[in-house]
């Protein structure tokens, strides 16, 4: 692992300089750094800034890519100086179809066929990305698992085995985020993969897009596998077939009330992150979503 050794020194370097700690108990609020849209590595830091927090989980795919202002190191440095810190990272699959139910359905996550070998080298050169910028932890969605056991489950088991492995090698933790399909059928696949440390990625406002059940109910189903939870909203879709409506936090039909006491009464003590991906006041709503965290972490 020796050409991954000068990019995590200097990681290691900032992230102790920066004295970040967190008790395996805390609750850590922070802010998906796609919500924001931001340009580059100065941008984030200032919209975090603006959403009033200080930790963040990073879209790692543009820096894979190279894309401009998104350097490893120009990104750690930037972001050390703003005291801002990345709890964990996020994959997107190529070529994902989010214009339908049924079109992410054939499209999404690791289940086609076509995406799945660019999808395999992605998530190795994630997987590097991760370890060089110190990230713990990397979620992405495994598209939708089918209920029944069958041949497209197993071979969606086998590639996600794989995903999980990649990650593995280099001491970088997976979950899988939650709504295209029911908890049930997502915790009985977690129990074929036959990887315990593989996570669950909680979304509640994911689970009323998608139809896919009460996100109260859901959380506590999952709650032993839940490493990171996505403080989001949503209103149901008028008729089974259809998306859902997402809307800013406190303004859909997430009981976050109850919501935050199964949080306490299953003891889940992980990162929240703020997500929003519609609407155009993304700082506005995340800002509504922290104070919505606040209070019921100060109840």
């Amino acid at each position: 692992m020796s050409d991954l050794n000068p990019i995590s020194r200097v990681a290691d370097a900032l992230r102790h300089a920066a004295g970040f700690t967190c008790s395996p108990n805390a609750h850590r609020v922070g802010v998906c750094s796609w919500s924001l849209r931001p340009t580059g590595a100065l941008d984030l830091a200032a919209l975090v800034h603006r959403v009033g927090v200080k930790h963040i989980q990073l879209h790692l795919d543009p820096i894979r890519e190279s894309k401009p202002d998104w350097g490893e190191i120009q990104t750690l440095q930037v972001l050390r100086r703003a005291g801002v810190e990345i709890v964990s990272g996020m994959m997107s699959m190529l070529n994902e179809d989010y214009s339908s139910l049924d079109a992410i359905a054939r499209t999404g996550g690791v289940r086609p066929d076509t995406t799945w070998p660019a999808n395999l080298a992605a998530a190795k050169a994630n997987a590097r990305l991760a370890r060089r910028l110190d990230i713990p932890l990397v979620t992405f969605h495994a598209g939708f698992i089918p209920h029944d056991p069958g041949a497209e489950r197993s071979k969606m088991s086998d590639r996600l085995r794989q995903l999980v492995d990649v990650f593995d090698d280099v001491g970088v933790r997976v979950a899988f985020e939650t709504g295209q399909e029911s908890a049930e059928t997502l915790l009985h696949a977690l129990r074929e993969l036959d990887r315990p440390h593989a996570g669950v990625n909680f979304d509640p406002a994911n689970m009323i897009l998608y139809g896919m059940g009460n996100p109260v109910a859901a959380l506590e189903l999952l709650a032993p596998r839940i490493v990171q939870i996505h403080i989001k909203d949503a209103v149901p879709a008028p008729a089974k077939g259809q998306w859902g409506d997402e809307v800013s936090a406190g303004n859909g039909s997430v009981d976050w009330t109850r919501f935050f006491q199964a949080i306490a009464h299953r003891g889940i003590g992980c990162d929240l992150l703020i997500e929003r991906e519609a609407g155009d006041k993304r700082v506005d709503d995340a800002i509504i979503a922290r104070k919505l965290v606040e209070e019921h972490l100060r109840a």
